[in-house]
């Protein structure tokens, strides 16, 4: 074994557990019986006789020694540096004065005599030496032997348990001579009252997948470094860090290893280590524990360890964007190479009988779970009708079950306070209503403005080129639909369409192409036979932010005919949806929330069954309206338009048909388009006219 690398050992599940049991039981078991192995009467009786031995012979070479050198008149006297000998005629030492008093041959002699005595003692002394270090050799067979038969007994258990287990037995043997070996470094227990220290041979447990049925999943919300790969945690003492190897703690890939690992790519690219630390563990296959980089000021670290590579084998599922995705591709080399696998997922789903049951099953068990009311038949269908209304779809439902969750949480809060035992589909919409009373007051602002006439929008009456698009706000958690006037004035000149938002940069690269279509639109259906030369400014009333996306173009094209034709618009009437240069309507998106706005404008003023919204005939489908829209739709207090073309709309706008073209290019008069051909020609003529009169 390495001196601070602790070894790592993989388990079956639920075996790490018991082995951690097992060892910690062996542990305690000789605590009890180490101590009790020495103080055993025979262990005791052989210790004694070894001891009484050595001190026999030692006294008896001691004794023969004195009696040598008192022989030769010199006595042997014990100092703090060992033995010294001394002059001691007739049995009496002489003092130093006394010596130096000697005649100087006499002290020659006597100097003579000592060294040769001196050299007897050293070989004394060096053959009492040799019989302790005999003596404790004989302790040490004797402190071995005792202790092995009280170790092996558990260990020859525990070893029984864990047979099959190369590793594991590899273990125990080493952990074993380590015991007996360590014995060795401390005084018999018979003369010291210190312990020996078996905490070194516990067990750290650091993965327990003993309740986990099949591979682990493990979905970890905080990615960070240590997070994902675990961590040394340290101790303080004395201004110095310390650790032990149970203080190691596991991290996210541990718990996953041999499973599934889900993390979510936003939040761990926040943390550059956490992904540098990651992608080095799936390169190499193992998971390192290391020491942290960041030790604060003045922190000594006085001992760390070095734990042993954990083999790695999992499988990390990383959810994000497909924009983020992109980025790593073209960016990280590294990523393409550990992630290889894309699978792109949707927010919607099939509206089939199937998912409904499964939307049924998904709300009981979050009932279930969290111990919320139950849901009725009626509630469960109302909940799956706002999935639909989610995804803006009426044949598919929402995916986003966590949105789906809130709205169970909330409507069973609901029926609590109205006291209902089960969850009716009443609580399910006062839920939706609490939901937009707290959020939508942007919205109740924007709508203040509208009826006190702040911005201006009409909903009864005509008006020639003025007409009320419509247009989607988004605070964050809340979309609301608002309409917005757009006007168009046409008048002699040759610069074409001007939009007023495209001119002072207001608008944006999808907006200002929708503008260029109604240049093209124009061309194809009246310049085919006449030079086009007028000009027109197309504005929003009342912006002062950015305008982007094309959804009003055809609102757009509808204010400029009007302004041609000099036909009025029923400003009862508000309008969505883009247009192409074939005048075809196409589809755009928050139509639900669009019609939805200008329905609650006419409302508050007053429904007088002549107002409503046309939108894209393709749009029909994502059609989810709040019931009541529906119910004013149903009993024709309000209406909804879904149209094809631009002529199916000028006619609604008008009342006035918008005529066919005729072979030889023109229209049939009283219609839509015959006024605004005849419009073009006559602002045409009259221009040329007065560029002749400017020349002449």
């Amino acid at each position: 074994a390495v001196p601070y690398q602790p070894r790592a050992i993989s388990l079956p599940a639920g075996e790490g557990a018991k082995f951690q049991a097992q060892v910690h039981q062996l542990i305690h078991d000789l605590r009890q019986s180490l101590p009790q192995a020495f103080a055993d009467e025979t262990y005791q009786q052989n210790v004694a006789v070894i001891k009484q031995e050595f001190e026999e012979q030692r006294n008896s070479l001691m004794q023969a020694v004195q009696q040598h050198v008192a022989e030769l008149g010199f006595a042997l006297v014990k100092a703090a540096s060992g033995f010294v000998i001394v002059p001691a005629p007739d049995g009496r030492q002489l003092t130093s004065e006394e010596v130096n008093q000697l005649p100087p041959d006499v002290r020659q002699e006597m100097e003579r005599q000592a060294q040769t005595i001196s050299a007897d003692v050293e070989d004394v002394l060096y053959q009492i030496h040799q019989l302790e270090l005999t003596a404790r050799q004989k302790m040490k067979e004797i402190d071995r032997g005792a202790a092995e038969t009280a170790v092996q007994r558990y260990f020859k258990d525990i070893l029984k348990k864990c047979k099959g287990n190369g590793e594991i037995c590899l273990y125990l043997n080493e952990m074993q001579a380590d015991i007996l070996d360590q014995i060795q470094d401390f005084t018999s227990p018979v003369d010291s009252e210190e312990q020996i220290d078996l905490r070194r041979y516990e067990v750290n447990l650091l993965v327990d997948n003993s309740r986990t049925e099949g591979a682990p999943v493990i979905l970890e919300a905080n990615p960070t470094y240590h997070g994902l790969l675990g961590r040394l945690e340290y101790e303080m003492n004395q201004g110095y860090l310390y650790t032990h190897f149970t203080n190691i703690k596991c991290g996210a890939l541990h718990w996953a290893n041999g499973g599934y690992l889900i993390l979510n790519a936003h939040t761990l690219f926040k943390n550059p280590e956490a992904w540098e630390g990651l992608k080095r563990a799936l390169k190499e296959g193992k998971i390192r524990v290391q020491t942290s980089t960041r030790m604060g000021q003045g922190e000594a670290l006085a001992k760390s360890l070095d734990p042993e590579p954990i083999p790695l084998n999992v499988k990390v599922i990383m959810l994000g964007s497909l924009d983020l995705y992109y980025n790593l591709y073209e960016r990280d080399e590294e990523f393409r190479t550990l992630f290889k696998v894309r699978a792109d997922f949707d927010s919607t789903m099939p509206r089939t009988p199937e998912n409904e049951q499964e939307y049924a099953i998904f709300i009981a068990s979050r009932c279930h779970e969290e111990n919320l009311r139950h849901f009725e038949a009626e509630a469960v269908a109302k909940v799956i009708e706002h999935g639909s209304r989610m995804a803006d779809h009426q044949d598919k439902l929402s995916a986003r079950f966590g949105l789906v969750a809130d709205l169970v949480r909330e409507a069973s809060f609901w029926a609590g306070e109205n006291d209902h035992d089960l969850v009716t589909a009443a609580d399910v919409q006062q839920a939706l209503d609490e939901r937009v009373y707290r959020a939508n007051r942007a919205e109740e602002l924007t709508y203040e403005y509208f009826l006190k006439e702040t911005i201006f929008i009409a909903t009864e009456g005509a008006v020639i080129g003025q007409v009320n698009g419509l247009s989607v706000m988004d605070t964050g958690d809340y979309t609301f639909g608002q309409p917005g006037r757009i006007t168009a004035r046409t008048f002699m000149g040759d610069d074409g369409i001007i939009h007023i938002e495209q001119e002072t940069e207001m608008s944006g690269p999808i907006h200002d192409k929708g503008v260029l279509t109604l240049t093209g639109y124009m061309g194809g259906t009246y310049g085919q036979q006449q030079p086009l030369v007028f000009n027109a400014s197309v504005t929003f009333e009342q912006t002062y932010g950015g305008v982007e996306g094309d959804s009003a173009s055809s609102t757009e094209l509808y204010a400029l005919l009007s302004s041609l034709s000099r036909l009025p618009l029923k400003q009862g009437i508000a309008v969505t949806g883009s247009v192409n240069q074939r005048g075809e309507i196409q589809p755009i998106g928050g139509v639900n929330q669009k019609i939805e706005g200008f329905f609650h404008l006419c409302q508050e003023r007053g429904l007088t069954g002549e107002q409503g919204v046309i939108i894209p005939a393709a749009n029909a489908e994502n059609l989810m309206l709040r019931e009541e829209v529906m119910t004013a739709v149903t009993e024709n207090r309000f209406h909804i338009w879904a149209i094809k073309h631009v002529d199916e709309g000028i006619e609604i706008l008008t009342g006035v048909p918008a005529g066919q073209r005729r072979e030889d290019g023109t229209y049939p008069e009283n219609t839509v388009h015959h006024a605004v051909q005849t419009r073009l020609l006559a602002l045409a003529e009259q221009f040329h006219q007065f560029g002749e009169n400017e020349d002449s």
